[in-house]
């Protein structure tokens, strides 16, 4: 017979022979059970919000920071070691006033970008890496003021086509040559030559070839340059694709040494000759050497007239020697006249424009400037340029200049007085570099010695820095024309510049850097003129030996009285300079 099951009872020992729980679940297991299932609830929801919270933290840190808290860092930065693409894709933008000099040079920023053809200046396509300094000059230098006319640009990439097509080993060069080695007649030349002989020291010959190229460019003609001993080495090809130095085989190389006014091709010896001034001034020959060098006389200085340049007009070879900036004097010539002034509507511009088109330094050069100048000048807040040559013979340093130099910057304020008294005792956070240049490294020593051992009146914080002293000029070394050359550019991303008189080594870097210097008067007799210096009229070169001939009249005349535009230097009294006239422009 089957029993009947009995409901179990939890209080029954017969039906419930484990009351404690240790066989089956008990009431107080069960809760249990509930209450570790809410909080195991309670702890998934716990972790979760932890995730979400550190989410959402990491997705606000790595958003991109504010530019302005980037460049906060420091008063210099230019160029962050954060990007390691192509320049084309990221690009750091940066205020141009910010930049002082390029830290990535796989991060040009956007304004950089923008202005590096310097306002149409510099043609485009050149391969960047042969020739750094060509595009990348602009990161170091403030926004210049004088811009390349439309004209000028016109001219300039017409002149680059020119070149292109009759520069050195082309056919129209093949066949100008041709001419040259024989002598002969040869019809329908396209193309007329301006050779350019490398004499002098390097900033005459940095003057000598910009008037060079002004002249080719007047006159249509191609420009090339003899490489000397070191021309190479220091300067870029400002031209695309075809070369402007003038090949080593030229015919006439060997002879560039013996070239003077005595050479039986020298314009003005061939004017002294009555047979040809009776010929009505028509020259066959195939080439003119041209004697332009300080020593010229007045048949030489007649280049300057406009009769002679019709008559030099269809000779095939020019070849010029000279030593002076003659830019001012083709001011004077009536043919030119228009041209130029389409070209420079602002006549103090013309070296400043045609420097910063032809002349950058090779990359061997670039690197001594560009690590001087983010060692020692990058930093400050303002930098300051003396220039220091003296023709005294004897050795300096000289009390007399020093005495100059120091009333200088004192009278116009470009530097503070000492205290040799009291402490400052609220320094001002401005700092001035000064950079100084000279043959002598006495003059750098005293002006450093006294600006460390004596606080300024106003607090503010001065540094002396000068590359090199090489004690004498040394034109034919290498090296040695390198740092010149360094020096001058240096000079030129100055904020002032202070020049000595006569010195082209100064006339390069203000023009370059497009400063108004102030100029050390040469002195006399060993003392220190008063006033010690004076600011120029404009930024132009002088002149140093200028024709004073009119050309018309046939007599002597004031050739800085002419025009309102070519006046006499402040540093030589015969000297000639252009200069704006305000009612010109």
């Amino acid at each position: 017979m089957k029993r009947l099951r009995r409901i179990p009872d939890e209080s029954d020992p017969e039906t419930n022979p484990d009351p404690d729980g240790e066989g089956s679940f008990s009431k107080d297991q069960h809760e249990r059970k509930c209450g570790l299932s809410s909080m195991k609830m309670m702890g998934f929801f716990v972790v979760a919000l932890m995730v979400v919270s550190v989410v959402f933290s990491v997705s606000i840190v790595l958003q991109d920071p504010p530019s302005d808290g980037v460049l906060e860092s420091g008063k210099n930065v230019g160029f962050l070691d954060v990007m390691e693409s192509s320049k084309e894709d990221q690009v750091l933008e940066v205020q141009p006033q910010k930049v002082v000099g390029p830290v990535d040079d796989d991060s040009p920023s956007i304004e950089v970008q923008k202005d590096k053809l310097l306002g149409g200046l510099l043609a485009p396509g050149f391969d960047e890496t042969s020739c750094v300094s060509r595009y990348q000059s602009v990161l170091y230098r403030k926004e210049s003021q004088h811009k390349p006319s439309p004209y000028l640009i016109s001219r300039l990439r017409s002149y680059e086509a020119l070149h292109k097509r009759c520069g050195p080993y082309t056919v129209s060069y093949n066949k100008t040559l041709e001419k040259l080695k024989t002598g002969h007649h040869l019809e329908s030349i396209d193309c007329n030559y301006l050779v350019w002989i490398s004499f002098s020291g390097l900033g005459n010959r940095i003057l000598t070839l910009a008037s060079a190229f002004l002249y080719a460019l007047l006159t249509n003609r191609v420009l090339l340059v003899d490489p000397g001993t070191d021309m190479v080495d220091l300067f870029c090809e400002p031209f695309p694709e075809v070369s402007w130095f003038l090949p080593l085989d030229f015919p006439l190389k060997n002879e560039f040494g013996s070239f003077d006014q005595k050479s039986p091709h020298c314009y003005g010896r061939m004017l002294k000759n009555s047979s040809f001034a009776n010929s009505s001034k028509s020259i066959s020959a195939p080439f003119v050497y041209l004697h332009l060098v300080h020593d010229y006389d007045d048949q030489d200085k007649l280049f300057f007239c406009d009769e002679d340049q019709t008559s030099l007009r269809e000779v095939p070879w020019l070849i010029m020697k000279t030593d002076n900036y003659f830019v001012p004097s083709l001011f004077l010539i009536p043919t030119f006249e228009q041209e130029l002034s389409n070209l420079f509507p602002r006549k103090e511009a013309v070296f400043h424009l045609l420097g910063r088109y032809i002349f950058h330094p090779t990359n061997p050069v670039w690197g001594l400037i560009t690590r001087y100048y983010q060692a020692y000048l990058a930093k400050a807040d303002e930098r300051i340029g003396i220039q220091i040559r003296v023709f005294d013979t004897g050795t300096g340093p000289f009390q007399h200049v020093l005495d100059q130099i120091i009333a200088c910057t004192l009278k116009e304020n470009l530097l503070p007085d000492i205290s040799t008294e009291k402490p400052i005792i609220n320094p001002s956070q401005k700092s001035k570099a000064v950079l100084v240049t000279s043959l002598s490294g006495g003059y750098f020593e005293r002006l450093r010695d006294m600006y460390w051992e004596h606080p300024t009146v106003t607090g503010e914080v001065i540094g002396f820095y000068q590359p090199s002293h090489e004690e004498y000029q040394q034109t034919e070394k290498q090296f040695h024309n390198r740092k010149a050359w360094a020096e001058m550019y240096l000079l030129s991303l100055t904020d002032v510049l202070i020049t000595s008189s006569w010195s082209t080594f100064g006339y390069v870097a203000q023009s370059l850097g497009g400063l108004k210097p102030w100029i050390l008067y040469k002195p006399e007799n060993r003392t220190a003129p008063d006033p010690p210096c004076g600011r120029v009229m404009s930024m132009e070169p002088c002149f140093h030996a200028p024709p004073f001939y009119d050309c018309k009249a046939k007599r002597g005349i004031d050739t800085g009285a002419v025009v309102p535009h070519v006046r006499h230097c402040e540093d030589m009294s015969w000297g000639l300079k252009l200069v704006d006239n305000e009612s010109e422009l």
